[in-house]
């Protein structure tokens, strides 16, 4: 059984994406080594292969899970629904729909870091009003796959209920989420199984995979869509934050706790950066990359080439990448002092940098020619 990550974009373009399908390989959470692994489910509509590089904002989505077994689930109830938001993302390459959960009444909303990757146009629904606005990403944690977000003009809003209880193994949950990305709120029931899950999600294009520990695991039937959405307790309040789920007979969904994502928010309410939490834009070297092998999952991806690198599959007009003369062929070999040998290690090599700096960018045109050039990094379009 595999797992896969609740959000993200309907992959409809290329054949080295599985289009809605489940993966073949642990796409994003994975359970120790004797136990089954897990993916995060996304919701992709309309992804392209690879992503555009920038300082954690690239990006594959992450396909939905697709078991064989019927989904138990229902429309969510107007108190079900209370606090919750639809969100649809647009990217450098194609279109993303998940969820997020309100935390305040002038519109900060909560979500998942993969919901919101690399996307260029933010648009967040009310789900108990309708009512839609454009967002911005005020920070990230990407390692806790956790976002803020916030509504402009946003007033008035009805929050979400946040547990201050202690969850317990068997206790009853119910997931919530735009499953599908049908811009209708489900919700499947379940109950705790663990409170201390370990899921390693699977590396896909551009996106790097990462280990989330300490997740609520439940036997509730979450699918593509539901990331980003709230895990409810009996008593309608917010325990985690829907991430992933399995795939395969029987679903198994994963949840970050509450408290660990309102920790993440602290920090970026303080505003203080630290190398987990990002306050702000990400930087950007506007270049779409696909992976020239078999990574390490495995699984390949983009158009195949010999040479170890980034393959550029195409670069933004106007962008740092543009300007420097990179183009669609090349392969980025080297990002300052770093070696990169893939796409997710040109994404690892600007995670470090901000927008703004100057890094030499060292590559292999599409007629084996090496050149280099010192680029001025630019801000990535939303995060």
């Amino acid at each position: 059984m595999t797992t896969t990550p609740l959000h993200r974009p309907v992959r409809r373009a290329t054949a080295t994406f599985l289009a809605g399908g489940m993966l073949t390989a642990v796409l994003g959470l994975s359970v120790p080594v004797s136990a089954s692994a897990a993916t995060l489910v996304d919701w992709p509509t309309g992804r392209g292969s690879g992503g555009w590089g920038g300082s954690g904002a690239g990006s594959g989505g992450y396909a939905g899970s697709t078991a064989t077994s019927a989904v138990d689930s229902d429309p969510a109830t107007d108190a079900e629904s209370t606090g919750v938001a639809l969100i649809d993302t647009v990217l450098t390459d194609g279109e993303a729909a998940g969820t997020g959960i309100v935390l305040t009444s002038d519109g900060e909303v909560l979500t998942n870091y993969h919901v919101v990757e690399g996307s260029t146009l933010i648009r967040v629904t009310i789900a108990s009003t309708g009512k839609a606005y454009t967002a911005s990403v005020v920070g990230v944690d990407q390692a806790a796959d956790v976002a803020l977000l916030q509504l402009k003009d946003a007033s008035g809003l009805t929050v979400a209920k946040i547990d201050d209880d202690t969850l317990k193994a068997g206790d009853d949950v119910t997931a919530v989420g735009n499953a599908g990305g049908t811009g209708t709120l489900t919700a499947a029931d379940g109950s705790v199984t663990s409170l201390a899950a370990s899921i390693t999600t699977q590396s896909e294009g551009t996106v790097a995979g990462e280990r989330l520990t300490k997740m609520i695991e439940t036997d509730a039937d979450v699918v593509a869509g539901d990331s980003g959405g709230p895990l409810l307790d009996d008593e309608g309040e917010v325990v985690g934050i829907d991430t992933a789920a399995s795939s395969g007979q029987e679903i198994d969904g994963y949840a970050v706790p509450i408290q660990t994502a309102l920790a993440v928010v602290t920090q970026i309410r303080s505003g203080d950066e630290t190398t987990a939490v990002r306050i702000g834009a990400a930087a950007f070297l506007g270049v779409q990359v696909a992976t020239s092998a078999v990574s390490d999952s495995g699984y390949t991806y983009g158009s195949g080439g010999s040479s170890a690198g980034a393959a550029i599959a195409g670069v933004v007009d106007g962008d740092a990448a543009d300007d420097a003369g990179l183009a669609a062929g090349d392969t980025i070999t080297r990002v300052g002092s770093t070696t990169v040998t893939d796409a997710a290690g040109l994404t690892k090599a600007l995670s470090t940098m901000n927008p703004g700096d100057r890094v030499q960018v060292t590559w292999t045109t599409a007629d084996g020619d090496r050149q280099s050039a010192t680029v001025t990094l630019d801000a990535s379009p939303v995060n």
